[in-house]
């Protein structure tokens, strides 16, 4: 069916799609695999054919930024990640049908909890086309079905790969509809797709603020989202010096634009003094703009080169993603803590720390997705945490909380298993 009659053609995708998810959910994992390595080979074999269309869409999209030019391009580097990304999935254990808690119980039966497929979930995500094969690798390895929206800017490079996903769904004998991109680019179709809870389980939404926020506010199924990534460092009373001013050099300059990159530093008072200079000095050197309280402002004011600037309020709260950071003295713990859930995005935290009984409040108290102790806030990533892979990052706390790959993809039922027993 052709996206010219945009409710008949969604409620079309939405059905297949629905269709499609009966036959993933019973499909063997050898057939999944077999699927995912097939995909592996195909982006390999068909890269000349990939990155013509994708200057297609490069060649449209002239006037785009350099950054999201570079989010929109097909490479052989960036395939060869794909491709390879597919492999690794196939070999990950399978999430589908473990039996997790299974307890035996007074009456005789045995009561646990057996993870599923969700069913159906809608992508919508923007510029990165690579996103496209991510998303529908994580859905086969599932046993789900997913339905993609891709930005405008990527429509070319996004159909040339569902192709191929399409392709190697049905030589593994799946249903290609499993997989299914929205061929429009008419943003109809998007508010369609949000008010479709009858065909979509979940929505995930991957991209800028206003398009998490739209999906957010007009969806009609549960979301799988994070609206900012305002990310903290504190560094405690009791802390190893060196430890400290490298791992908040890497939370911050690593890379400026994700959304696990710290924005706002905290520094325990007594450290201050000693800690703020020197990593001042590396934020000078690497032109990172400090934006402080009157404490922190006083001692980063004579660094060589600091470009350190009085905090606004808007700042406590701000996710940058660009070498700004704002930086806070704390008198303790506690107000660290305190700073951290007011102002904070519930995303990603960290504290630098000698002290294990700081640290366990750290991570008991702070209302994050993900609490760290001596590490890195940039470790917040699906990869990383062994997953695999994600679909996302949800600050959520129902269902998934935190980076999202496979286990994130399933649901959890209760089953009970008998011989025969009564309730007396």
């Amino acid at each position: 069916m052709t996206p010219n009659d945009i409710p008949a053609y969604m409620a079309h995708v939405g059905a297949a799609a629905r269709e499609a998810s009966r036959a993933m959910a019973r499909a063997s994992l050898a057939a999944r695999n077999a699927a995912l390595v097939r995909l592996a080979q195909l982006l390999r074999a068909e890269q000349s054919v990939l990155m013509q269309a994708n200057r297609r869409d490069l060649d449209a999209a002239d006037a785009l930024a350099a950054p999201l030019r570079d989010r929109l391009r097909l490479d052989e580097k960036s395939l060869a990640t794909v491709a390879t990304g597919c492999e690794q999935i196939a070999a990950m254990a399978d999430p589908v049908g473990e039996i997790v808690e299974l307890k035996r119980q007074p009456s005789g039966i045995q009561v646990g909890r057996m993870r599923v497929p969700i069913g159906v979930f809608g992508m919508i995500y923007e510029s990165r086309p690579n996103v496209t094969i991510e998303a529908a690798s994580l859905a086969i390895k599932s046993g789900n079905a997913v339905i993609l929206r891709g930005g405008s800017e990527a429509l070319q490079s996004n159909l040339a790969l569902t192709a191929l996903v399409q392709r190697a769904l049905r030589e593994a004998g799946l249903p290609e509809e499993a997989v299914q991109l929205v061929a429009t680019t008419d943003r109809a179709a998007v508010g369609r797709l949000l008010a479709m809870p009858e065909s979509v389980d979940v929505m995930i939404p991957r991209g800028g603020k206003s398009l998490i926020e739209r999906v957010s506010a007009e969806a009609r199924m549960p979301v799988i989202k994070h609206l900012d990534g305002n990310c903290h460092v504190y560094v405690d009373a009791e802390v190893d010096l060196e430890m400290a001013v490298a791992v908040t050099d890497n939370a911050k300059t690593q890379k400026f634009s994700p959304c696990n990159a710290a924005e706002s530093l905290l520094v325990h008072a007594r450290q201050a003094a000693v800690f703020l200079p020197r990593i001042g000095a590396i934020f000078a050197a690497k032109g990172v703009q400090m934006r402080c309280d009157a404490a922190a402002l006083a001692l980063l004011t004579g660094v060589p080169g600091a470009d350190a600037i009085a905090a606004q309020p808007s700042d406590w709260a701000e996710e940058y993603l660009a070498p700004i950071i704002s930086v806070k003295v704390v008198a303790s713990l506690d107000e660290a803590i305190a700073h951290i859930n007011q102002h904070g995005s519930h995303h990603t935290d960290a504290i630098l720390t000698r002290d294990h009984a700081h640290a366990m409040r750290f991570l008991r108290e702070v209302d994050s997705a993900s609490v760290m102790v001596n590490a890195s806030t940039r470790f917040a990533d699906g990869f990383e945490y062994g997953l695999g892979a994600e679909i996302g990052i949800s600050t959520d706390k129902l269902h998934a909380r935190g980076p999202v790959g496979l286990e994130g993809l399933t649901s959890l039922k209760w089953v009970v298993l008998g011989d025969g027993e009564l309730r007396r």
